[in-house]
């Protein structure tokens, strides 16, 4: 009788070459893969899921990492002996890698389609047509819209839910036996990450193939998985039936991360002030994409925040959340409109007249790891602002030590730069510095998405803390429908640069009126998860 079992990880421990937080980022980590199977693997940032997967592949950094004991087998074969040359063979055809940043792991100098059929010149004897006709329909299959134009394209010209996809279609493009997705759908709305999700499962069941799945959202795991390893500082501390661990978790750690997911259900929010802080009327941004094409990326929106008010805006990629962000702080001034920040017509004010405004409506952006000067201590990234308004250098420095003791980091981590922190950290930095100017308007563009559900819970409730305790008017940006449900006072709800519905949280939720609100909430994963209630 043939085998069930594809993959086979036995005691794999991996050293670190240089000083870090642990000797061993993975320590004695076992467990099996079988034909057809979803496999779990989650935890925290730093508990060891990234680094197991790229060990699978033989793709740990040189000099920085080191695969010291253990045995990994794939149908049969010891990977971890194999030469470089047998091992390049079996990567990208029958294993295949969806990593966590697409741009990061794609070339950024070669178009789309050249990097496809790069992987088709390597594993197959397709002719040139062949593979061209092949590489498209993968585009299509990831749900692309226009896969020739999309072919053609340079990576700057499309956003990061696309890149994702483009990604995921080069990794399934040779129907691998086994898939590693490294946090896949992370960047994705809702809808594209059941549409990926449900063209995974099909992949899975054509070729019988194995998908080991790297992620912090636990609505991923009890839709797809069917056994979940969770791990923690290196270590399997649980594995089992998916049934098991998300209703009968055995390890504290497990029921920890289990409690930090946000419940699908909001909560009922008390009334907020009246107070406007900004009230955006008409807002219209439109960009030409050549001679005869225009695409309306803000279509007439119109919205109003209030003092100690958290308005949340939700709608795929590509709904115009981001570029609306941008028209409300400045950075993009839309073709007409109007917007009254504080009394004031934000929106006809010159460019000179601007600048003691600014301070008044701050940004946190969605990406902590690119939003820090590198070079610049996090005092220095701080006090930057206040300097610049006029305030004095000892002042400033005291308000940096008020605002990292209030984000919860020690006061010593002001003297240490952003690479000396992790992902959660950088965020809480991120927002010390967009209070550093005690704005009155703090716009979070999807701050939370990339963070674990333990992190993501801690940040969150920061964030409303920082709220009630300052009276801020918060927009919050977010794909993720649980945070939303837990944090936000209203919802506007956006689609293809127009608001389709808008009111309270509860009432959004619990009784959608649009379409288009409704297959938003459909599309959310883990509807039978333990916290959807």
């Amino acid at each position: 009788m043939e085998s069930t079992e594809l993959l086979s990880v036995r005691d794999l421990c991996v050293k670190a070459m240089r000083r870090g937080d642990r000797e061993f980022p993975v320590r004695d980590v076992g467990f099996e893969l079988n034909r057809g199977e979803v496999v779990c693997i989650v935890g925290e940032s730093g508990s060891g899921k990234s680094v197991t997967a790229n060990a699978i592949l033989n793709l740990l950094p040189a000099g920085e990492l080191a695969l010291v004991k253990g045995s990994i087998r794939f149908d049969g074969t010891e990977l971890t002996t194999l030469p470089r040359s047998r091992m390049r063979k079996i990567r990208g055809a029958q294993i295949s890698m969806i990593f966590q940043e697409p741009r990061a792991a794609i070339n950024p100098v070669e178009r789309v389609g050249r990097q496809l059929l790069e992987v088709l010149e390597i594993h197959t004897d397709l002719s040139r047509p062949e593979a061209t006709e092949r590489a498209l329909d993968a585009l299509a299959a990831v749900k692309l819209p226009d896969p020739r134009r999309v072919f053609a394209a340079y990576p700057h010209e499309l956003s990061g839910g696309q890149l994702q996809r483009i990604m995921i279609a080069q990794a399934m493009i040779l129907d691998p036996a086994i898939l590693i997705a490294d946090e896949p759908t992370t960047a994705l709305d809702v809808t594209t990450q059941a549409q990926i999700l449900t063209l995974i499962k099909e992949m899975q069941h054509r070729r019988g193939a194995g998908v080991l799945f790297v992620t912090h959202d636990f609505g991923v795991v009890a839709d797809i998985a069917d056994r979940v390893v969770v791990m923690r500082h290196g270590e399997v501390v649980e594995q089992g039936a998916v049934s098991q661990v998300l209703t009968e978790p055995s390890h504290p750690y497990t029921r920890m991360l289990l409690d930090s997911v946000p419940a699908r259900t909001p909560p009922v929010r008390r009334p907020v002030p009246t107070d406007t802080v900004l009230a955006a009327s008409n807002v219209s941004k439109s960009y030409r994409l050549d001679a005869h094409k225009v695409l309306h990326a803000l279509d007439h929106v119109s919205l109003r925040v209030s003092k100690g008010e958290t308005l949340g805006i939700v709608g795929e990629s590509g709904s115009g959340k981001t570029t609306l962000a941008r028209c409300l702080i400045r950075l993009v001034d839309p073709n007409a409109g109007s917007m009254n920040l504080l009394g004031h017509e934000f929106l006809a004010m010159p460019e000179g007249e601007l600048r003691p405004l600014r301070r008044s409506v701050q940004m946190v952006f969605q990406d902590p790891y690119r939003s820090l000067n590198p070079r610049r201590t996090v005092e220095q990234a701080i006090t930057e602002g206040p300097l610049n308004f006029g305030m004095s250098n000892e002042e400033a420095r005291k308000r940096a030590r008020e605002l990292i003791e209030l984000v919860g980091l020690q006061p010593n981590a002001l003297s240490r730069y952003p690479h000396q922190f992790s992902g959660g950290q950088r965020q809480r930095i991120c927002i010390a510095r967009a209070l550093a100017l005690e704005p009155a308007l703090l716009i979070a563009d999807e701050a939370v998405s990339a963070l674990d559900v333990s992190v993501q819970k801690q940040v969150l409730e920061l964030l409303d803390a920082l709220r009630k305790r300052f009276q801020l008017a918060v927009i919050f940006i977010t794909h993720d429908l649980r945070v939303a449900a837990q944090i936000c006072d209203r919802v506007m709800v956006m689609h293809k640069g127009k608001v389709v519905e808008e009111g309270p949280t509860f009432d959004i939720f619990s009784n959608p009126q649009h379409a288009y609100t409704r297959e938003l909430l459909g599309s959310a994963p883990g509807k039978n998860f333990r916290n959807a209630v």
